[in-house]
């Protein structure tokens, strides 16, 4: 069967070929417009969302909902396809209780879901576990109607299989586990709510998750289109192998690890992070949001403290209000996938960046920087630290309440060893001398001519270190000739 769009890119063709005989167009004209054509017909997409507020049109364009597997670059706008990442029961905060079930917990007796269905759960207990072990075609919806449960060592929900479980709050309910978990044969069981299928969470009501391990954990996609979520966990609060894809929803989360973490250890285009609204408070030990591939933030509102408040290899950055309170680096691109490029890319929002003092960067990319919009404040001994280029095209950048019209490659905090360990100089000093107060002495670590000891005067010859590693601060010289790059063309590469 031929498909519609073939057939109108047929007839297209006959017409333009027709039109090149009478009005002697040119091949390659002929050739543009066709393929104009076709990219229109092939990018078309018709999908919404039935209830709730649009999705970001922002990004389009890739070839499915995941992520490309192809290295993208800067300035992307196909990072990450948005028209389909939620379906339409995915944003229903209400359950259909036509043909649910209803059941009452019961301490020390657990609860088994073997087929699809609406299930009501409610009651107080301890030691129970409510596990889906449904088929792979099935869909399964787990209400949570003022449910609380606590156990010691193991999952409050696990789900074995199922094609998509949902587990949906209404009212207040309160999933604990206290102890070690204990694994289920070679699965490791190791989160109140412990998933091998794709899960979504939604509702209108709060649910509060305490862990001795991780909060919430999802082998394929986890998806949050709703409610509130106060989590405290001594690991990662939310984990996904997959994706996370957050419509909107309420985050209180306590963590000793990362708050939010996406990573999949067997597919390098897989692990990545999605947010196109809602509220987060977060304190986390680690990182407040990490990704492997891409961190894409549409919208919401985030209130960050941790050791690096935004992390992934492509950090995109399209609106949103963020506040970061960062004690190593507040939005890090490092490659932690070589299917894109390290890049942080800033196309609007409002930013703010604080850093604690040392050997702290507000941005930091071991790739480039591109800020073509939104309201950027960073406060902290070093605002930029790139190791390929930065460019500043738009939006209004503030540094320690100055508003910049360039970036600058800094190097500040604790500089390390000047041969090449973290925070050395690749570069040169200014004029090609020393920093005043060098007593001759290269630091523990670095590396000096034969002898041990700086040439006399303390210039090294042409004013260059000598060997070692690639510090990583540094790419070019210091002042007077600062590695800066200015918001005029003039001085952006592409």
């Amino acid at each position: 069967m031929i498909k519609k769009d073939k057939i109108t890119t047929a007839l297209m063709t006959v017409f333009f070929v027709t039109a090149l005989t009478l009005t002697a167009c040119s091949s390659s004209n002929v050739s543009d417009m066709l393929s104009s054509t076709t990219a229109t017909e092939s990018t078309t997409d018709t999908t919404e969302p039935s209830s709730g507020k649009e999705l970001s049109e922002s990004v389009t364009n890739t070839q499915d909902e995941n992520l490309s597997s192809s290295s993208t670059s800067a300035s992307s706008d196909t990072l990450i396809d948005t028209s389909d990442l939620f379906s339409e029961r995915d944003l229903e905060q209400e359950a259909d209780l036509t043909d649910a079930y209803y059941m009452t917990l019961e301490s020390g007796e657990n609860i088994s879901i073997t087929q699809e269905g609406v299930y009501v759960i409610s009651g107080t207990a301890t030691d129970v576990t409510i596990t889906v072990e449904a088929a792979d075609t099935d869909k399964v919806q787990i209400v949570l109607d003022g449910a609380s449960i606590t156990n010691t060592t193991s999952p409050a929900i696990y789900v074995k299989s199922a094609d998509k479980v949902f587990v949906t709050t209404d009212g207040t309910s309160t999933l604990k586990v206290t102890g070690t978990f204990t694994a289920d044969g070679t699965t490791n069981l190791d989160a109140v709510i412990y998933s091998k299928s794709d899960l979504v969470l939604n509702g209108t009501g709060t649910l509060n998750i305490e862990s001795s391990a991780n909060g919430i954990s999802a082998k394929d996609d986890l998806k949050v289109t709703g409610g509130t979520y106060n989590i405290t966990a001594t690991e990662d609060a939310v984990e996904a192998n997959d994706s996370i894809r957050i419509y909107d929803g309420t985050f209180d989360i306590t963590s000793k690890k990362d708050a939010f973490h996406s990573e999949n250890s067997d597919d390098n285009t897989l692990g990545y992070v999605y947010i196109q609204g809602g509220t987060f408070k977060i304190n986390a030990t680690d990182d407040g949001i990490q990704a492997t591939t891409v961190l894409m933030i549409d919208g919401g509102t985030f209130d960050i403290t941790a050791a690096e408040g935004l992390e992934a290899t492509y950090v995109q950055l399209n609106d949103g209000t963020i506040t970061i309170e960062a004690s190593d680096d507040g939005i890090n691109a490092t490659q932690k996938s070589t299917a894109y490029d390290v890049v942080i890319e800033v196309n609007g929002g409002d930013i703010t960046v604080n850093m604690g003092a040392g050997d702290t960067d507000g941005f930091d990319a071991n790739g480039n920087i591109y800020i073509n919009g939104g309201t950027i404040s960073v406060t902290g001994n070093s605002a930029f630290d790139w190791d390929g280029e930065a460019q500043l095209n738009g939006g209004t950048v503030t540094v320690n309440g100055e508003e910049v019209t360039e970036l600058t490659n800094q190097m500040m905090g604790g500089m390390g060893g000047f041969g090449g360990g973290r925070g050395g100089m690749g570069g040169q000093m200014p004029n090609g001398e020393m920093p005043e107060g060098f007593d001759g002495q290269m630091p523990e670590g670095g590396q000096m001519p034969e002898g041990g000891q700086m040439p006399e005067g303390g210039q090294m010859p042409n004013g260059q270190f000598p060997g070692g590693g690639k510090g990583g601060r540094m790419n070019g010289q210091m002042p007077n000739n600062q590695n800066t790059t200015e918001s005029s063309s003039e001085n952006s590469q592409g």
